[in-house]
């Protein structure tokens, strides 16, 4: 059993592996009071006149109370944050990289302009850690990309992959839950998906090109396809594709 466990966590990829890993520590840390959750939420005064930037993340490291709701994101956070790494960002680390810390930024910029309006800052000054948020995001972005998958939830009911969601949300809802933690990471999640891949084909421009220097971060990924053995092919035509 242990074996198996450290076997399934070799083989993630590295962004969900260092995210999940840092989430674990310091939740973990925080339930054994090595850590005090009041140095990591985000709170706007104190990053801005304080410049205790380090909130801007630590705030998407915890998870709250080590009870079923945190299993239940961390199941969540391991398996859509592995499915878009492994398949849809496969060879693209630094696209998926940049991916998340898109959704955080928005993240955190929708909480800090909504604490500034009138009728909605009761309810933002109460969003001070991001990390349901964020994961929320990622199952969005997997559901927006694998809307025809067929899903079951508890075995209820079926339904397919771009409703999941909505399902979660619901779930999320019925059992006393804000919907606004889920909602923020669906907007943001959207706001992604749209100019990532709706706002190109429209227009022809990608607005969400990596950074250099984030791509200087991750090492290039080849992707090798195997061929059969004893088969001959003809030589492939040279075609140049970049995705800047």
């Amino acid at each position: 059993m242990a074996q198996a466990l450290e076997e399934w966590y070799k083989q993630m990829p590295v962004v969900t592996r260092t995210y999940l890993t840092a989430t674990i520590v310091t939740t973990i840390g925080c339930s054994l009071e090595i850590i005090t959750p009041y140095n990591l939420y985000l709170n706007p005064k104190l990053v801005f006149k304080n410049y205790q930037f380090w909130r801007l993340i630590t705030n998407f490291l915890y998870f709250r109370k080590m009870d079923l709701d945190f299993l239940f994101h961390m199941f969540f956070l391991a398996r859509y944050c592995k499915l878009l790494e492994e398949n849809s960002f496969r060879g693209r680390t630094a696209d998926f990289f940049y991916m998340l810390f898109f959704g955080a930024s928005v993240l955190t910029g929708i909480v800090l302009v909504g604490g500034m309006l009138p009728y909605l800052s009761e309810t933002f000054a109460k969003i001070i850690f991001l990390s349901n948020s964020l994961t929320f995001m990622m199952v969005y972005v997997w559901s927006k990309q694998n809307p025809y998958i067929h899903m079951s939830f508890l075995g209820l009911f079926t339904f397919t992959a771009a409703y999941l969601p909505w399902v979660l949300l619901g779930f999320s809802v019925l059992i006393g839950n804000s919907p606004w933690v889920d909602l923020l990471g669906m907007i943001a999640g959207h706001a992604y998906y749209f100019l990532e891949e709706v706002y190109p084909r429209i227009t022809g421009r990608r607005p969400l090109r990596t950074p250099s220097f984030i791509k200087a971060l991750f090492a290039e990924e080849a992707v090798v396809v195997a061929r059969p053995e004893n088969m001959r092919f003809a030589p492939p035509a040279v075609v140049e594709v970049r995705r800047d």
